[in-house]
């Protein structure tokens, strides 16, 4: 103030005021539009990376091109014909065909028996009979059965409490106790007995509850409203559902195309103040490799961000490979910064389908999943999780497998799945030159894709289809890959020959019109284009419903 009178301040106020128009505001407004939009779009290029940016860029700009030509009514009109010869399609696949065909479209007048409905489901088999009987070992994953023992075991608990309901757990107590027991026991399998969880109706909806369970804890505790989560480009589908349900930005990270683990360098560029979470998987649906989970707790930690680490399908293996024989890397709450783990019980559990457990490194963080209603008319409404009125059956059925299995039961039930697994593995890499294994599997799933340009993978696909095999097909890049099961022990065998067939059919051959080759080829060959693969898909969750 000794070199500045009040009067000087005074003056500086007012030529401020003078100055301080609509036109300046507007002004001000624009800088900060434009400068708050560069911001996220340095945040988006900095994740994506330059090359990753201009190749979204350049599909933004297809795909809108693409629209325009599609309405063109030439193209129009080729494309609507081969939608509808995809339906059809669909439809002579999925739809019992004949006119000895019985459709039941409305309620019969009287009640039918018992025997009635057993002779109508016998003929609804013999109209539409299943093209894999997955009792023969040739299914990937899908099936995960117990055993004809544990059939016994889970209809005897299904029997029992068929009608219950954990909704009211005053008028279920037992259900209640085995929901609890079921969490606890997952909880010690992964090394964090002080946790908490909560059971759900599988996989999908772990991922939901984590994912919208990081995003209220993130907006409470962070003050972040506009939430992005990082996810490897290996990881389940079920994030980008969680992503659309839940309003949250994903950045998708590419995998080593060696080591199959998300790109550490990739995830650290792309976490940012909006980041509520990283995600981990142990194992991938699509390769069965298992992402660096210390390295990625790390940063989790480091950034006081969550990580989420997809074991539902390991589930019930990966938790005991060290007791079975075989090698491990960290990946359970033992690793800091771990913050929740997916466990589907339904699959290497044995559970009945329908069952997965969710767990949380604490209770507090457990909060930010519940809804809870305190002033609806009818009356106080609170839920754990997506559903509200769920099967208590499921829960005493999936109680039920646990204590039949035990650990011992576990241990070699794990011995014997990933030594299968291993034995194709090692058959591959050792004595067919023409393809080579995704990755490192650890556990259950082998993936392998072909090395030489006269084999289409997709193809041998559809010639193991013929000898009764139902796979998986991948894409980006394209192969196969068998998730191992009890059932699969016994057959390892007759898949190594198998393939060793299927491989010299293919070879050299161009790409037939298998369904392989036929779907995950539509995007490149067809002249729909890949804008116009959704509709396909979207007519084949149509048939479902059609009756």
């Amino acid at each position: 103030m000794s070199t500045l009178s009040i009067p000087r301040i005074i003056d500086v106020a007012e030529v401020f005021k003078e100055n301080l128009t609509l036109d300046t505001a507007k002004n001000c407004f624009l800088v900060y539009f434009f400068a708050k939009r560069a911001f996220k779009l340095f945040q988006h290029a900095r994740a994506r990376g330059f090359i990753r940016s201009i190749k979204d860029l350049y599909l933004f700009i297809a795909q809108r091109t693409l629209r325009v030509v599609i309405s063109l009514p030439s193209v129009r009109k080729k494309v609507e014909t081969e939608i509808d010869a995809a339906r059809a399609l669909i439809d002579r696949q999925l739809l019992p065909q004949g006119k000895d065909v019985v459709r039941h479209l409305e309620l019969p007048k009287q009640g039918c028996t018992l025997g009635w409905i057993l002779d109508a489901m016998d003929q609804m088999d013999r109209e539409a009979p299943s093209q894999t009987d997955y009792r023969d070992g040739k299914l990937s994953g899908a099936v995960y059965h117990g055993g004809d023992d544990m059939d016994k075991v889970l209809v005897a608990a299904f029997q029992r409490y068929c009608v219950s309901n954990p909704l009211h757990p005053d008028v279920f107590p037992a259900v209640r106790k085995m929901e609890a027991e079921i969490v606890a026991m997952c909880l010690r399998m992964y090394n964090n007995p002080t946790g908490a969880g909560a059971t759900t109706s599988g996989g999908t909806e772990s991922i939901l509850m984590s994912v919208k369970t990081h995003r209220d804890w993130a907006r409470a505790v962070k003050g972040i409203s506009e939430p992005e989560m990082i996810v490897p480009a290996s990881a389940h589908a079920a994030f980008d559902k969680a992503a659309a349900y839940f309003g949250i930005k994903l950045h998708s990270i590419p995998v080593d195309p060696e080591t199959r683990q998300v790109n550490m360098k990739r995830v650290y560029r792309a976490i940012n103040s909006n980041t509520i979470m990283v995600v981990g998987s142990a194992i991938n649906f699509p390769d069965g490799c298992q992402d660096d989970i210390a390295g990625l707790g790390k940063l989790a930690k480091s950034y006081n961000i969550g990580l989420h680490v997809d074991c539902c399908l390991g589930s019930f293996i990966m938790p005991f490979l060290e007791k079975a024989g075989f090698s491990s890397e960290p990946f359970d709450f033992r690793v800091e910064g771990v913050t929740a783990i997916s466990c589907d019980t339904h699959k290497y559990g044995f559970a009945p389908k329908g069952s997965s457990v969710i767990m949380y490194r604490s209770s507090d963080l457990r909060q930010y999943q519940y809804y809870v209603n305190p002033e609806w008319s009818g009356g106080v409404y609170a839920s754990p999780g997506l559903a509200g009125s769920r099967s208590g059956a499921l829960i005493a059925g999936t109680w039920a497998a646990m204590h039949y299995m035990g650990e011992e039961g576990y241990v070699e039930s794990c011995r014997a799945i990933v030594g299968a697994a291993k034995i194709i593995e090692q058959t591959i890499q050792n004595t067919f030159p023409e393809l080579y294994v995704l990755g490192k599997p650890p556990a259950s799933v082998v993936a392998f894709g072909s090395r030489v340009p006269d084999l289409d993978i997709l193809e041998v696909g559809d010639k193991m289809s013929k000898k009764g095999w139902h796979l998986n097909a991948l894409q980006n890049p394209p192969g196969l890959h068998i998730a191992c099961t009890r059932l699969t022990v016994s057959t390892a065998e007759t898949f190594i020959r198998d393939l060793k067939e299927a491989i010299w059919e293919a070879k050299g051959s161009s790409a037939g019109k298998g369904t392989m080759v036929s779907l995950y080829g539509l995007g490149n060959s067809s002249p729909i284009g890949p804008e116009m693969v959704g509709v396909v898909i979207s007519a084949f969750l149509d048939a479902l419903y059609k009756a």
